[in-house]
């Protein structure tokens, strides 16, 4: 939703003369019985329009439908689809600007309920089958969501613009878009126990093999703040190294691969890093040059990269699959700003 604010004026100016490359779509059950896994992709839609949707994509036929979730409920899904968790046969699609948590049965993908009370929501995690994290871009706390009554329990004061967030040790480790802190929060007290200073504009976070954090740090050049990748100790809470990129850079949507000992990121391409490297790739994993590549996830299951191209942030994205070595398999559309890939 970042990205795309400063588009918004150009937007309410084109959005009506812009024609949509709309993708094919097909009923959802042709999808769901005969399938051997999906992709669902979370498509952000225009800030303020009421157009998010989630698409689903078969990885054996390569089908598509566009708006499953709206085929399947028969309303929208609301306004700016920021992420999207698969947790206990449920998933739980974190909608932004709408303000919410939608809680839909993973069989069925019908909705269940609604958590309502964010400000602006951004990812859910899970601390136990009976609690939840959601992190919030412009609220200074964390909110704490009873998964029994699907409910805000409770918050953790917090500065605002938290992010990404990762479980380990029993610790919560919350990245911190407008500083350059990552918070510490014992999962058992929901306490902030540390902090711990960074680069600046920490906003994804990895475990690697060896149960290191590696935190991808956007910095921000207006602010004269460079960028950087940083590996953490969870256990102490040290930094262990922090490799800086020279130059105007903004890398994000750090992930990794199955065996994690790899990472990806973006920054206008996709990069590959080994975690033994001791120096950031000089070299594009897949080049970016003519898109603009704006979501980036690793398939577990086989080690295939799904990009996806926002384009304009005003027609409809382009989702391009790629095998682990970087070789192009598909090429498909998908919702207005594709924002995340969800594997099942």
């Amino acid at each position: 939703m970042i990205k795309q604010s400063v588009f918004l004026f150009l937007a309410c100016v084109l959005v009506f003369s812009c024609k949509k490359d709309k993708p094919e779509t097909i009923t959802p059950s042709v999808i769901i019985s005969n399938s051997s896994g999906v992709v669902y992709i979370t498509n952000e839609g225009n800030f303020q329009f009421g157009n998010a949707a989630i698409s689903l994509y078969d990885k054996d036929s390569k089908n598509i439908i566009e708006d499953y979730y709206k085929q399947v409920n028969q309303v929208p899904l609301g306004d700016v689809c920021q992420s999207m968790v698969y947790f206990n046969n449920k998933f739980y699609i974190v909608v932004n600007n709408s303000s919410k948590v939608m809680v839909v049965n993973a069989a069925t993908f019908k909705i269940e309920t609604t958590i309502s009370g964010f400000n602006s929501p951004r990812y859910f995690i899970p601390v136990s089958n009976s609690k939840a994290y959601v992190s919030d871009l412009y609220d200074n706390r964390l909110a704490i969501v009873n998964l029994s009554t699907n409910i805000i329990s409770g918050y953790i004061p917090a500065v605002a613009g938290t992010e990404q967030m990762k479980m380990v040790y029993g610790k919560v480790f919350v990245s911190s878009l407008f500083t350059d802190k990552i918070y510490v929060i014992n999962s058992m007290t929901d306490l902030l126990t540390d902090s711990i200073a960074l680069a600046y504009s920490p906003n994804s976070i990895c475990e690697d093999k060896n149960g290191m954090l590696w935190i991808m740090c956007s910095g921000d050049s207006l602010k004269q703040k460079p960028s950087a990748l940083v590996q953490l100790n969870p256990i102490d809470n040290q930094v262990i190294k922090s490799l800086y990129f020279n130059g105007n850079h903004a890398p994000w949507r750090m992930c990794m691969n199955k065996q994690n000992d790899t990472l990806y990121f973006l920054d206008r391409h996709v990069w590959q890093m080994s975690i033994g490297d001791t120096t950031l790739p000089t070299t594009p994993f897949i080049n970016g040059n003519g898109k603009l590549f704006y979501a980036l996830n690793v398939d577990a299951s086989n080690g295939e990269i799904y990009v996806s191209d926002a384009i304009d942030y005003l027609q409809h994205g382009s989702i391009y699959r790629y095998t682990a070595s970087g070789d192009l398999t598909d090429q498909f559309k998908a919702g207005i700003i594709p924002g995340g890939f969800c594997f099942r």
